[in-house]
């Protein structure tokens, strides 16, 4: 653990689950249970019988929507720590050493003797990617290990949306974070969580929760329409007294806050590989921005540049080879 006197702009809180990486063909996702484009969670059994059917190995990397989130803001330049629970296993082992590499703390994990968790992502030639996920040791996280002392330090902590479906675990998380003073931010991650939770979600904006950030279907989903006047939906949420981030892909994002709107307009790119990871990377542009200081749209643009440069790599983070045109960009939009 971390002293008290440690300081950290941002922690992350979810799942810390390492990603496995498949292009498939659109027929594929015929013979998988749940929607395209969602995020379904399956035992082991079920992970291995869709992997064993894959038209080719997986490849790897880190993943989980808040870790993702963190990996990259740390990129960016600020101090982050991150909380969840690792497995015991080559995988977890990985895990560990590539947030080390990227100057992650990892102090705040917690460790069970179990399989580390996995998010099988099945891409398919739309770029689109629908998520499998086995949370394996990230599962066991409970609500009695969480407290005040894993959010000591840190101004700021982001929570991934599929937290939710432990109910108990992300109200521990809530709790403790804002007794520790921590500002707050939620993923709202998938519209199934929206579905599953959208009465607690209300009442967690009337708690207090500094930002929110939600795609299409997440935002439709809470507000209960069909309508996609995203501007609208941006202020109906800021109307709950949080900082609103309406993604939307490649068209961009709306944030309002009070009284203000923005339209982010989208960075287009020659060519979209893989959109795993594009809305984790546009919260960590966001936040590092936000933490700076900056104005709304200045961290919309930042934002912006995260998400466009993720969807042109396979897998949720950019590459180590790309961070330095990134960073250098990153200062001019700042």
């Amino acid at each position: 653990m971390s002293s008290p006197a440690s300081s950290f702009d941002l922690i992350g809180v979810g799942s810390p689950i390492m990603d496995l990486l498949a292009p498939v063909p659109e027929s594929f996702l015929a013979t998988v249970r749940g929607d395209k484009g969602g995020m379904v969670l399956v035992d082991n059994d079920e992970m291995q019988d869709i992997v064993s059917r894959l038209p080719a190995p997986p490849a790897s990397a880190t993943g989980g929507s808040a870790a993702n989130a963190v990996f990259n803001a740390t990129r960016l330049g600020l101090r982050s720590t991150f909380l969840g629970k690792l497995g015991h296993d080559d995988f977890a082992r990985a895990y560990r050493e590539r947030f080390a590499a990227a100057s992650v703390d990892g102090s705040r994990f917690k460790q069970a003797e179990l399989a580390n968790g996995r998010c099988l992502a099945l891409v398919t030639p739309d770029a689109q990617r629908t998520l499998r996920t086995c949370l394996g040791a990230a599962m066991t996280l409970s609500p009695a290990e969480i407290s005040v002392d894993d959010f000591r330090g840190c101004r700021h902590a982001h929570i991934e949306g599929y937290l939710v479906f432990n109910r108990a675990l992300a109200e521990a998380v809530l709790t403790a974070a804002r007794a520790a003073g921590c500002t707050l931010s939620l993923d709202l991650s998938s519209f199934e969580v929206v579905a599953c939770a959208r009465e607690w979600l209300l009442e967690q904006f009337r708690l207090g929760l500094d930002i929110v950030f939600g795609n299409e279907d997440e935002i439709r989903a809470l507000f209960q329409t069909e309508s996609t006047d995203y501007a609208a939906h941006a202020r109906a949420l800021a109307a709950h007294g949080t900082l609103a981030v309406v993604k939307l892909g490649k068209d961009g994002a709306w944030l309002a806050r009070g009284t203000e709107l923005h339209r982010i307009e989208p960075l287009r790119v020659p060519e979209v590989v893989d959109t795993n990871g594009a809305g984790d990377a546009f919260a960590a542009g966001f936040l590092y921005g936000h933490l700076r200081g900056l104005p709304l749209p200045a961290c919309g643009r930042l934002a912006s540049l995260l998400g466009a440069e993720t969807v042109r790599h396979l897998g949720p983070l950019i590459p180590a080879a790309a961070w330095a045109a990134v960073q250098q960009r990153a200062q001019q939009l700042a």
